[in-house]
């Protein structure tokens, strides 16, 4: 028990503060995903969901990332999406406009950044949230206020606070608890639905609904690209550098050899996170308002989350967020201008095409990774038509789930891992190391 890594964990005064704080305020997120907004009937809700015999795939889909909270109309319904789609945006921007990216690299830049941030994140909850009042306002009993209008005004104010206030509860995970506060909120609420997933499973093997063959080989699918995945973002291409030795006064540095780790997918599961938010936008607004707009309504049909076209934009915008994140959070032309100023040199590599080499590397690494993710992510789809397992089980049981369960608990490890061996502590793996992916 003296060597037990968990025992040691809660040893630790500061690892156990921040692992009670984490859990604290995961518990209140969970809470407000219950809490439904005012004006809203739950039983007429639960009626309604109730009575589709096949399900609804755009519901099934938002409450995925929301941990069930769309389909109960709750305060945090929209959970942390808005304020991932704003924040493409806001990168997109900052690439295509030379003049913010040089506001952004000031003093306090980046603060500007995150505050213009905040501010666009408000706008597209207030559209979401319009379109969910449009949504609610179809489901026969949902709303229990007579004037549209009031609770239109109610629910939207309501949304979009309780969106603000979700983002804020990551961001206090992120500064005093573990992990990284937006992805811990999406992973607690994948979690907090995976039992649920697997009654809903195992009442439908029981009923004759699904054959348990297909089960089995579908559960031995999901292990094996449980543990593709973990050794798929372990992986490290190591760019070797050489310093040549130098005088400082009368102390000598340099001399020394070392290396440069390219992950084999540096973005880590940010792609997927993204593309999935990219997409949900024009979807919610599309089936929220389809029924009473015809050019809506073939919009929501054509961005159908189990349709061939919403995969293949799925796949194209996987491959793209994962070139254009590298590309930010790895700069070629920074890291060689870094090596240069240090009087590094990488072997075999002349100094002025250091640039080159290393973007040569990168686009051989991302493309693989970023292909890899994109057949884990549509996997889901390719599940529930072959298997005809429901929307809700299989999006839970694979594909996306799975990149983001493993990838944060991956980068929570990574953490705890590092405050471990900074407080003279064994770390929670015998052998190896725990490596952040930087979420």
């Amino acid at each position: 028990m003296a060597n037990n890594p968990i025992v040691n964990m809660f040893k630790v005064k500061e690892l156990r503060s921040r692992i009670f704080f984490t859990f604290i305020v995961l518990a209140v997120y969970r809470l407000g995903s219950v809490l439904t907004i005012p004006g809203i009937n739950p039983q007429a809700l639960t009626s309604y969901f109730e009575s589709m015999t096949r399900g609804n795939a755009f519901v099934d889909y938002m409450d995925f990332f929301a941990g069930g909270a769309f389909s109960n109309f709750s305060v945090f319904m929209l959970g942390v999406m808005p304020y991932i789609s704003t924040q493409i945006i806001m990168q997109l921007a900052l690439i295509i406009f030379p003049s913010l990216k040089r506001i952004a690299q000031e003093d306090g830049g980046q603060k500007k950044v995150q505050k213009w941030t905040r501010v666009g994140t408000v706008f597209v909850c207030l559209i979401q949230s319009m379109a969910v009042t449009v949504y609610a306002a179809s489901i026969p009993g949902a709303v229990v206020i007579s004037s549209s209008v009031l609770f239109k005004i109610i629910a939207m104010i309501t949304v979009t606070t309780g969106t603000m206030v979700t983002i804020w509860l990551g961001e206090q995970i992120t500064a005093r608890g573990i992990g990284n506060g937006i992805s811990m909120l999406i992973f607690a609420g994948i979690v907090a639905r995976l039992p649920s997933a697997v009654w809903e499973l195992g009442r439908m093997v029981k009923n004759g609904e699904i054959n348990i063959v297909f089960v089995i080989v579908v559960i031995f699918m999901f292990v094996g690209i449980i543990a593709l995945v973990v050794y798929e973002q372990q992986g490290q291409r190591k760019i070797p550098v050489h310093y040549a030795k130098r005088v400082v006064g009368r102390k000598m540095y340099g001399g020394q050899s070392t290396y440069i780790p390219f992950k084999i997918n540096p973005s880590g599961v940010i792609p997927v996170i993204f593309a999935s938010s990219f997409l949900t936008f024009p979807l919610q607004i599309a089936t929220s308002l389809g029924p009473n707009v015809r050019w809506l309504n073939n919009l929501a049909a054509f961005l159908d989350p189990v349709g061939i076209w919403y995969n293949v934009f799925l796949v194209l915008l996987i491959v793209f967020f994962a070139y254009f994140y590298t590309q930010v959070t790895l700069n070629p032309t920074e890291i060689a201008k870094n090596v240069r100023e240090n009087g590094g040199s990488i072997p075999g590599i002349r100094t002025d095409k250091m640039e080159e080499y290393m973007q040569k590397v990168l686009n051989r690494l991302v493309l693989p990774g970023s292909l890899y993710l994109a057949v884990i992510a549509v996997l889901p789809t390719i599940v529930q038509n072959l298997f005809g397992f429901p929307q809700s089980i299989s999006m839970l049981m694979g594909g996306t789930s799975l990149l983001i369960l493993v990838g944060v608990d991956l980068d929570t490890m990574s953490q705890v891992e590092a405050l471990m061996k900074m407080h003279h502590q064994d770390g929670l793996v015998k052998k190896g190391k725990l490596r952040s992916r930087n979420l």
